[in-house]
């Protein structure tokens, strides 16, 4: 049978029903601005086991959202202020909860306010008046879907996981892949791409150098600069890191973020000197990225370099090294210690 709660009793039930994020039974996220509406909605779901969230507002769906990962939101479109739309897109716009299936429950019929909720990442449509066996099967439906997210979701905590063990071998390079990732993602937004490419970049971002994992430390730990043989050895962690990718579900759709992330925008980078647009935009941005963050970060061998410093070398390099029109969208904020991110954050890393 549901039961009930909103944001007001989560610091009593927060304990009772989370587990690493995901809560220990099944929870429905009702928001709606109508406390009438989510009356019958925590009434139609007592036919399921689960816990019923409500919110009354797409803020207050956004927090409770933060604290707790519900396994289905049903989602009012038509709410002052924040409408549903706006709360979709920004769930689905979130790596942490993408895969939260979201249903927008509304009066409207247009076929254009249908392609504005797709559009938003909306998993699907009910409409009002609510049909309680209606419910009932999609909210069991988009249960069973969602498990299937989830092992996806247990994919890809494995391979943060992996990437996480590199940096820390990698001369303890803590915060790097995630900054580089949330970065990417950001620059990537700028530059006007959109949907799934915005996960690959930021997962591209945090397993970028997962290859790395198969270096013998005395190379990846060395407090100095790298013999031409040490640092052959050290490039085949491009390939090492494909084979990984290419056995991983959820890391696939990035091996040409892997691949080729040390290409170089005139030709002369490796493994395959590509150059120009044969090179993925995904491999520029994660390029442009990694270098920076690892050039105002501290090495084994070097500390890491100014932020006017390090923007500096971007624009030297921006026609050769990397492309010069991303090059000139990431250095936009010309005053963020850290572009897109805000902050500069130190570590440890060696990009060759």
């Amino acid at each position: 049978m549901a039961t009930g709660f909103s944001l007001s009793t989560m610091a009593v039930k927060g304990q009772e029903i989370e587990s690493e994020g995901r809560p220990v039974r099944r929870v429905v996220l009702a928001v709606d601005d109508n406390p009438l509406n989510l009356e019958l909605l925590q009434t139609y779901l007592d036919g399921v086991d689960c816990e019923v969230a409500i919110a009354g507002s797409g803020p207050e769906a956004l927090e409770i959202v933060a604290q707790m990962l519900p396994n289905l939101v049903l989602l009012d479109v038509m709410m002052p202020g924040m409408d549903g739309f706006e709360v979709c897109r920004r769930l689905k716009a979130n790596p942490k909860t993408r895969f939260v299936p979201v249903v927008l429950v509304t009066s409207l019929e247009r076929v254009e306010d249908r392609v504005r909720g797709f559009e938003a990442g909306a998993d699907d449509f009910m409409s009002k008046p609510i049909d309680q066996a209606e419910l009932l099967a999609r909210v069991r439906s988009l249960f069973r879907s969602n498990e299937l997210h989830d092992q996806l979701d247990d994919a890809e905590r494995v391979t943060f996981a992996l990437a996480r063990a590199v940096a820390a071998k990698d001369g303890g390079t803590e915060g790097h892949i995630e900054r580089v990732g949330e970065a990417a993602q950001a620059l990537g937004r700028a530059a006007g791409l959109t949907g799934e490419v915005l996960h690959q970049l930021y997962l591209g971002g945090i397993i970028h150098d997962i290859g790395k994992i198969g270096i013998p430390d005395a190379i990846l730990t060395k407090p100095a600069q790298l013999e031409p043989w040490e640092l052959e050895i050290m490039r085949r962690h491009v390939g090492i890191g494909v084979e990984i990718a290419a056995g991983l579900r959820s890391a696939a759709a990035v091996i040409p973020i892997i691949q080729n992330h040390h290409e170089w925008f005139d030709g002369s980078g490796y493994p395959n000197h590509l150059s120009d647009v044969r090179i993925p935009m995904v491999a520029r941005i994660v390029s442009i990225c990694d270098a920076y963050d690892a050039m105002i970060s501290d090495r084994p061998y070097r500390r890491g370099i100014t932020p006017a410093t390090a923007r500096s070398i971007l624009r030297q390099g921006a026609g050769t090294q990397w492309d010069p029109a991303l090059v000139r969208l990431f250095l936009a904020r010309e005053h963020a210690p850290h572009p897109f991110l805000g902050a500069q954050g130190r570590s440890a890393k060696r990009s060759s």
